[in-house]
């Protein structure tokens, strides 16, 4: 199948299509990244969807409320495509890829389109191309994409590089868990979103998004933000309680930043920050091949045996490859 043939498929919406140009551009063979490339160019023209990231603390019920939220959206009518990055394995690079199982009913509904995606180890959580399956699902025509992340960490703001808002989803907790989260990672986040506030843990629950509402007013105030944001707010991924309230203040916040320029200017940096990250990809790859792999290892090998440091080394190498640090 041709580039034209594909894109024409996906902008119908044909979800095999979608799902088959996914697996395209995450493939690490040079031919298939140069139709993934040549696809990706033909559907740079399209609609923009509402993209939130989303993380949270293992346990904390991550995907029973993507679940829950991603249905009350499709029963609104609108579609949704979940992009869940599973963490893939050290030793082996290979994912249990289990968030379709986890999300049964969100996965049989008509206007939603479930995808898992093996981390490979990335840093932050997020697959190398889940920006380019954002990009496909938009192209397929869905108003809604989340990005579910691995776990909750300060390497993990890289999400907010590739969506327009960040949930950081917590668990009832005390003083204690509170000091865990850090900073980072708070201080990426649009909205808190405190989950298991039902039954006798609500009462907990209530207490901890007082805790964390505290906790974000002493953050320095961003200029993307309108007053009174970024915000903490209980919700229940069983009883769904709480989930309107947090769609209406993720739109009150994407209207707000669409009204006042922040959205474009943020694609914009979002787009520079990816372009230089395939540029270093780039290097990396460059330097993994003949002669550079071979400088690489010599030298590596002498900075291990302690006849370099690791900075002459450096310096050494760039200076053979024409650039001195």
């Amino acid at each position: 199948m041709d580039t034209i043939d594909r894109a024409r498929l996906i902008r119908a919406g044909d979800r095999r299509a979608l799902a088959r140009a996914i697996t395209l551009v995450e493939s690490a063979r040079p031919d298939h990244r140069a139709e993934a490339l040549a696809l990706l160019a033909a559907l740079r023209e399209g609609p923009q969807a509402l993209r939130i990231g989303l993380s949270g603390t293992p346990g904390v019920g991550k995907s029973t409320f993507i679940e829950t939220f991603g249905l009350m959206l499709a029963g609104q009518g609108r579609k949704v495509a979940v992009l869940a990055v599973d963490p893939s394995s050290a030793r082996s690079g290979g994912s249990i890829l289990g968030d379709k199982t986890r999300m049964e009913r969100l996965s049989r509904d008509p206007n939603a389109f479930i995808r898992p995606s093996p981390s490979q180890s990335q840093l932050g959580g997020v697959a190398r191309r889940t920006r380019e399956a954002v990009t496909l699902c938009e192209a397929a025509g869905f108003d809604i994409v989340l990005i579910e992340t691995v776990g909750v960490g300060q390497s993990e703001t890289v999400v907010a590089e590739l969506s327009d808002l960040f949930l950081l989803l917590l668990a009832p907790a005390g003083g204690d868990e509170l000091q865990g989260v850090k900073r980072g990672i708070m201080e990426m986040a649009d909205l808190i979103l405190v989950n298991k506030a039902d039954g006798d843990l609500k009462p907990a629950a209530l207490r901890t998004v007082a805790d964390y509402a505290g906790a974000l007013q002493l953050l320095r105030r961003r200029p993307q933000d309108p007053p009174g944001f970024p915000k903490a707010l209980p919700v229940s991924a069983v009883t769904a309680e709480g989930l309107t309230r947090a769609w209406d203040e993720i739109r009150t916040l994407a209207d707000w930043r669409k009204a006042q320029g922040h959205w474009q200017r943020t694609r914009a940096v979002q787009s520079r920050h990816w372009f230089e990250a395939e540029v270093r990809d780039g290097l990396l790859a460059v330097l993994r091949e003949e002669p550079q792999r071979g400088l690489m290892t010599s030298l590596g090998d002498r900075v291990a045996s302690g006849a370099m440091t690791p900075e002459t080394a450096a310096d050494e190498m760039l200076a053979r490859l024409g650039r001195r640090a």
